[in-house]
């Protein structure tokens, strides 16, 4: 029996390539618009792409908020890509100051160089730092150190607890490339852009739901 993973679409998610990349994993992919529906799940996704606060604004607009901390607060399992990602985070420093979901202690802060070799935004295929966690096993399970995955974003997430990282980056800095603590899983670079790697973490996810 296929696993049932809600993917949440509120308007700022590139859907289609993760619903192709769950189906490939042999999940069923339940697209939701609606935080009533998010409960009858075990496993969810939050994708993104887009500007932190409109993006954090609609998720309050709409009390997918509110459904989201009931559902990680039920231990179910949540997985956040790239803007989904920074959303975990306390607050958004893009064109402003906004609040984040807080589910994860800390900040997302733009990328700023003196370098000018190092383009903005951050594009393209980049090597990762697995840290040494209980829950970046269970992440990275059967999956190389210093891997390379796909990355697009001109922000960046820091946890205020580094535990709370499963893996790091280096792009003219250090930064948190992904995370995993407890039922909370996210990452900055695109799982399902990232070919076979990406597609072992989201069976990774898959089967942590299913434990």
């Amino acid at each position: 029996m296929q696993t049932k993973i809600a993917v949440i679409d509120y308007g700022f998610g590139n859907i289609k390539s993760v619903v192709n990349a769950l189906r490939y994993c042999n999940a069923q992919a339940c697209v939701i618009d609606s935080p009533l529906e998010i409960s009858d799940f075990y496993g969810a996704i939050l994708p993104g792409v887009g500007a932190f606060g409109p993006a954090a604004d609609f998720l309050k607009l709409k009390d997918f908020d509110k459904a989201i901390h009931n559902y990680v607060n039920s231990g179910k399992m949540l997985y956040g890509i790239c803007l989904g990602f920074q959303l975990f985070f306390t607050k958004g420093y893009e064109n402003g100051e906004y609040e984040g979901l807080n589910l994860i202690p800390g900040e997302v802060r733009k990328f700023e160089f003196e370098d000018k070799n190092l383009k903005i935004p951050h594009m393209g295929w980049n090597n990762i730092e697995i840290a040494n966690t209980k829950y970046a096993d269970n992440m990275f399970n059967l999956i190389d150190n210093k891997e390379t995955f796909y990355f697009v974003h001109s922000y960046y997430g820091m946890p205020k607890n580094l535990p709370h990282a499963s893996s790091f980056c280096d792009y003219g800095i250090k930064f948190c490339s992904s995370v995993a603590y407890k039922n909370v899983w996210g990452s900055q670079f695109h799982p399902e852009k990232s070919g076979e790697k990406g597609l072992k973490i989201l069976a990774n996810f898959i089967n942590e739901v299913n434990k």
